[in-house]
């Protein structure tokens, strides 16, 4: 009666313990259709089923029925069974309780099964329990487990204890090498994940929570130096793109070295390090991972041959198959019959819901497909526009640099050219008073020739008198000598307005310079005509003295004096003539050169101009592509918190890696790398600037990347270089046809 009391107590005490392990996975609760990580449904579905099988444990041998050892195993299978619902983990605490509840009564098995309604799920463990060896610590009968990570540690120990006894009899029995079509052992791997798996921590990430059993295996190649051969071939297969796959890879090539209890050893005699992977209380820092390392020393006498080349080990579905490990039932008592219905009820029920799970793991996986193709997109975009406004504002940075620089110079030049105007302005001025000087001399001249005029004449005047006889011939000569006065008065006159002419135009300064060489060339005409003319008055007034010498010796020699002093005259007016020609060439040598520096900085102008508009478009071509960016970031967030709510998907983080690397591939040139062209290697400069080709990012000339297409980042066509132009439009022409 008392052991009765204490199986009531224990079937009353199921209700706490189905809600604890309820409490223990908050996502049971969750709609099926949520995203749920893939991992944490696994090890929801294990720890459901392991749970279940607790009471075949918990009681002894004499007291455990056939039914109860169905009720038990059958927990496990309803709860791996309904991963996809919300009940997982309340269905397996409660058959628990069940379970041991019906250790007393034992009532018939169709009690469990209402009419009229679907088969509860019942245990499928009745003979598994009494052919597990006696190894490992076994509880007495009045112990009572409350906590669920005891639970399991015990369930999963004598599953691996069930497929290791399955493995080496099989091996015997056949006498042969196992492949990996061996259902047995790959039950055998299943529930060596889930062993691994137990008690592992939740590592987070931005794709949401994941648990790995890759990160305990790889401390084996830090414990045991020779199992870096295996870490390295697991590392070094194709098609293996997440840790849950590597991780697998790594158990079937230590399975096949026959090494795989030596590297378990190792790893669970190293709890410290272990307790960085694992919870406490989990199978690999308690004593049952010890004794699951020391059962797997007779897995060596197995000889293994397992090709993982076309195994897609990634997306494998760890389920453990318990219809494997039963035994009939069979009995002396009259419910042998009802136990078998109930079983096959049952069977029936599990098939229906291993169909419903088998249609809900499709769509699940049709969803993880169409977010990797959108994710894999955004990534894309978002890299391209990155690289873009990287690239623009490169590109605005070196036009504001070269636009500093022009203004710089400009104000430079503009400088140079007002100090060479106030230079030309003081030489102006030098020359207007250097002709005023001339004119100040010319004044005094005349007045020195009118003074000596007089003289002259009253000279004459004297010697007519004297000279009555030659009065004819006086008359002659003063008649010759008046003529000759007002040849020198008319020059006179015309050198003076000529003086007062250049006085003129040379007060006007540079306005009128084309006007003044004009005049001064007529002038020039005039003075040299007045000079002939004054050399044939010389030539005939010294045939003249030279007659009048033979009559007057005293007046040819003063009017031979007059003749040279004219003569000096002459040749200084010429060499002031001279000296004016020579000026007036300066000055158009001058004027030239001030036409030709205007000319060239109106060019400089105009190409400060057309700097200047360039940089406007560039700067308005930033401003769109910064809308452009605001609109892209705008929907990647959304995106983004969409992705959030499917975390359930398999997307992993090195998927997102290789992606990453994949763009990564191309280099984008920075601006100070290039100084030539890499086609044509010309020296770029302020009239040959940098372009960036948008799908190399290498630098070319304007001529050498004349190029537009439409790339995969970019739906606008884009600047692309000849050679990227001729690979895409081959590429482009091979995808058309």
């Amino acid at each position: 009666m008392e052991a009765i009391g204490t199986d009531e107590e224990d079937a009353g005490g199921a209700g706490p313990s189905g809600d604890q392990t309820a409490d223990r996975d908050p996502d049971s609760n969750r709609d099926p259709d949520s995203n749920r990580d893939s991992c944490n449904s696994e090890d929801t579905q294990s720890r459901g089923a392991i749970a279940g099988m607790a009471t075949v444990e918990s009681q002894p041998a004499s007291s455990r029925s056939p039914s109860s050892s169905l009720l038990s195993s059958s927990s496990s299978s309803s709860s791996s069974s309904a991963s996809s619902s919300s009940t997982s983990s309340t269905s397996a605490g409660a058959v628990e309780g069940a379970g041991r509840a019906d250790a007393v009564s034992s009532p018939p098995p169709s009690a469990f099964v209402p009419r009229g309604s679907p088969p509860s799920p019942a245990p499928l463990l009745a003979a598994a329990a009494a052919a597990v060896p006696n190894h490992g610590p076994r509880p007495s009968a009045g112990i009572r487990f409350r906590d669920p990570m005891t639970l399991e540690r015990l369930n999963l120990m004598n599953m691996a204890k069930l497929s290791i006894k399955s493995l080496i009899e099989a091996a015997l029995a056949l006498g042969r090498s196992l492949d990996s079509d061996y259902a047995p052992l790959q039950q055998f791997f299943v529930i060596l994940e889930h062993c691994l798996k137990h008690g592992l921590k939740v590592k987070k990430s931005f794709l949401g929570q994941s648990k790995s059993f890759w990160g305990p295996l790889e401390l084996v190649e830090r414990l045991c130096p020779e199992a870096a051969e295996i870490a390295v071939s697991v590392r070094d297969l194709p098609g293996l793109k997440t840790p849950v796959g590597r991780g697998r890879a790594w158990l079937r090539l230590a399975l096949m070295q026959k090494t795989l209890s030596d590297y378990m050893k190792a790893l669970v005699a190293r709890k410290d390090l272990l307790s960085e992977f694992y919870e406490p209380g989990s199978l690999m820092l308690e004593e049952e991972g010890a004794v699951i390392s020391g059962m797997m020393v007779g897995l060596n006498v197995l000889d293994a041959n397992l090709c993982m080349k076309g195994e897609d080990l990634d997306t494998q579905v760890g389920i453990i198959d318990f219809t494997m490990y039963l035994k009939d039932g069979s009995s002396s008592d009259d419910n042998g019959n009802a136990n078998m219905t109930a079983v096959l009820d049952q069977k029936n029920y599990l098939e229906e819901l291993n169909r419903g799970l088998n249609v809900s793991l499709g769509n699940l996986q049709l969803k993880v497909e169409i977010l990797e193709k959108v994710n894999k997109t955004m990534v894309e975009e978002l890299a391209a526009v990155k690289r873009n406004e990287s690239e623009l504002r490169t590109e605005a940075e070196k036009l504001r640099s070269e636009n500093a620089t022009l203004v710089e110079s400009t104000h430079r030049k503009m400088e140079a050219v007002r100090v060479d105007m106030d230079t030309e302005l003081q030489t102006y001025r030098h020359s207007r008073q250097g002709l005023d000087e001339l004119y100040s001399e010319a004044r005094k001249q005349l007045r020195e020739e009118s003074q000596l005029r007089l003289e002259v004449e009253n000279e004459l005047e004297l010697q007519i008198s004297m000279k009555q006889e030659m009065e004819m011939a006086m008359r002659l000569l003063e008649k010759d000598v008046h003529e000759k006065q007002d040849a020198l008065v008319s020059l006179r006159e015309q050198l003076q307005e000529s003086a007062e002419t250049l006085l003129k135009q040379k007060m006007e300064g540079v306005r009128g310079l084309e006007e003044r060489n004009g005049q001064m060339t007529a002038t020039v005409k005039q003075l040299e005509q007045k000079l002939r003319q004054s050399e044939r008055e010389r030539q005939t007034a010294e045939e003249d003295g030279r007659r009048f010498r033979q009559d007057f010796g005293e007046k040819i020699g003063g009017l031979q004096r007059q003749l040279d002093e004219r003569d000096k005259q002459r040749a200084q007016l010429e060499a002031d003539l001279k000296i004016e020609r020579e000026w007036r060439q300066a000055l158009q040598k001058e004027l030239q050169r001030e036409k030709e520096a205007a000319a060239t900085l109106q060019a400089e102008l105009r190409t400060l101009q057309g700097v200047k508009q360039e940089l406007q478009r560039s700067q308005e071509e930033n401003r769109r592509l910064k809308g452009a960016l605001d609109e892209q970031e705008q929907t990647l967030q959304e995106l983004g918190g969409k992705l959030s709510e499917y975390d359930g998907s398999k997307l992993k983080m090195e998927d997102i890696k290789e992606v990453n690397k994949a763009l990564q591939g191309q280099v984008w040139l920075k601006d100070q790398d290039a100084t030539n062209c890499k086609l044509c290697e010309k020296e770029f400069s302020i009239s040959r600037r940098k372009h960036h080709c948008r799908n190399c990012g290498e630098i070319f000339c304007n001529s050498c990347s004349d190029n537009e297409l439409p790339l995969p980042s970019s739906p606008k066509p884009v600047r692309v270089c000849d050679l990227c132009h001729a690979l895409l439009l081959q590429r482009y022409s091979s995808g058309a046809v």
